[in-house]
């Protein structure tokens, strides 16, 4: 069984309007909270730390939940439906927070708010990326699903990374505190019916093969789920490479603001802003779209995969060094060196969702279990953790460095001193290289997924399942 175009172009939308919701909440809700209704840095990056911990139990659940569940509908498609719609409530109230509370008490909302959207996006997340290996087994048809996914999230998470912030002060009317807030209040509302509108669409063109009776009574366990997921290395050496890459662009993406804002500065810093995410959004989409084809063509997934990293690397290191040889505010230049970090971003994500489905079939062999929802659990998961890690240094960075927020209700930004501004950018740079250097070692040492292998293992389970001829 195959994604039909209408199928696929469903699929692609529901990658947009997702990943507008999940960019908006892993780049902005730390400035919200911290910049505009003046909570600690570190107590945010806290409490998304105790909330990726929650999700690390609620996950798993959600999987196998999601196996669990026999529908007329399926068991992907209602919980893509019922999760979207709760969620776009949940973003709203996250950006929404009630003008008469303060202190402890904005505190107490800001934790259950936000544990409440993780709970809510997981509904929908873990199946929507599921139906991948679960409507095709061919691994290029696959491969071409991801590219879609992957390369729409990019597309929607470009929406917001570019347009969000230049668009909560023309719809708030300024940029003072007051103004942002209610800028931020509205766009959340936006995106939350862009959400509902995507996913609904999705729920009614995509129809999931009927579920065989006898996999409704070989359901795991929680405690063989748990087995299951430490069972299978490859998983696990895909799962933790994707926690690195993804921490590392998130410390970039939260901080990216605070940079543009202090160090770039100006009155018009959020246009700069929007310049340099214009530029990198449109190189992620244009790395996945028709880089990683045309490498493709000529590379093998992991030969390209660790020449990605590589050029991250030296885009991160580049962008270090314009800082410090004083062209920070020469946008040519900054932009240019961050054409490296997201052309090969943009890829490296179809990658890792290449990678991960194919352990999906590495997984089966090992086990004879399928474990679509499992092993796509643990995606959802690492890639919140990775956002929570990455807030979570950043909020303690933001604090060591004696950033000093804006008081001011007029706008006027705060000028820092020049040991702020140059820990700044060394959080923006350096933490990042190091968690891609990471990867890469993981990855050359443990990864053994090859194009070869994921061929011969589609073979073997074709035989086994007898489809060898079909």
């Amino acid at each position: 069984m195959k994604f039909s175009r209408k199928q696929t172009a469903a699929y692609g939308l529901g990658a947009v309007g997702k990943d507008m919701v999940y960019a908006l909440s892993s780049s902005y809700v730390m400035y919200y909270y911290n910049q505009i209704l003046g909570i600690s840095s570190t107590f945010v990056g806290l409490i998304l730390m105790i909330a990726r911990v929650f999700d690390a139990v609620n996950d798993p659940f959600m999987g196998i939940i999601v196996a669990k569940t026999r529908t007329k509908y399926g068991k992907f498609r209602p919980w893509i439906l019922s999760g979207t719609i709760l969620n776009a409530f949940m973003l709203y109230a996250l950006f929404a927070a009630p003008q008469n509370l303060a202190g402890s008490g904005l505190n107490l909302y800001f934790a259950v708010i936000y544990i409440l959207w993780g709970v809510t996006y997981t509904m929908m997340d873990i199946p929507y990326w599921s139906l991948i290996p679960a409507v095709t087994n061919e691994p290029k048809d696959r491969e071409s699903m991801s590219v879609v996914g992957r390369t729409c999230a990019g597309v929607g998470n470009a929406l917001i990374t570019v347009f969000a912030m230049r668009s909560v002060q023309l719809v708030g009317g300024g940029i003072d505190k007051a103004s942002e807030r209610s800028g931020f209040a509205w766009i959340a509302f936006a995106v939350g019916i862009i959400f509902i509108i995507t996913e609904t669409i999705l729920f009614f063109a995509i129809k999931e093969k009927p579920s065989k009776k006898e996999e409704e009574v070989k359901t795991a366990s929680i405690s063989d789920m748990f087995r299951a997921l430490f069972a299978n290395d490859q998983a696990m050496v895909v799962v933790i490479t994707i926690v690195l890459i993804n921490t590392a662009l998130y410390i970039t993406s939260n901080l990216l603001i605070y940079f543009f804002k202090y160090d770039v500065g100006g009155a018009d810093w959020a246009s700069s802003q929007m310049l340099f995410n214009m530029v990198g959004g449109a190189a992620q989409i244009l790395g996945m779209m028709i880089l990683y084809p045309a490498l493709r063509k000529k590379m093998t997934n992991e030969a390209i995969f660790k020449t990605c990293l590589v050029m991250e690397i030296i885009g991160y290191a580049l962008i270090l060094a314009a800082c410090f040889l004083g062209l920070a505010n020469n946008m040519a230049v900054i932009c240019g060196a961050g054409l490296f970090v997201f052309l090969a971003n943009g890829i490296l994500t179809v990658l890792t969702t290449v990678f991960l489905s194919a352990t999906v079939d590495y997984g089966e062999l090992k086990t004879g279990k399928r474990e679509e929802s499992v092993i796509f659990s643990m995606q959802t998961f690492v890639v919140k953790l990775a956002s929570g890690l990455a807030v979570f240094l950043s909020g303690i960075g933001l604090d060591l460095i004696g950033l000093v927020g804006d008081d001011s209700t007029e706008g006027t930004i705060v000028a820092q001193s020049a040991s702020t501004i140059n820990g700044l950018r060394l959080l923006m740079t350096v933490l990042p290289i190091l968690g891609l250097v990471a990867a890469m070692i993981l990855f050359r040492k443990k990864f053994k997924l090859t194009d070869e292998k994921i061929v011969s293992m589609n073979t073997e389970l074709r035989e086994r399942r007898g489809e060898a001829n079909a």
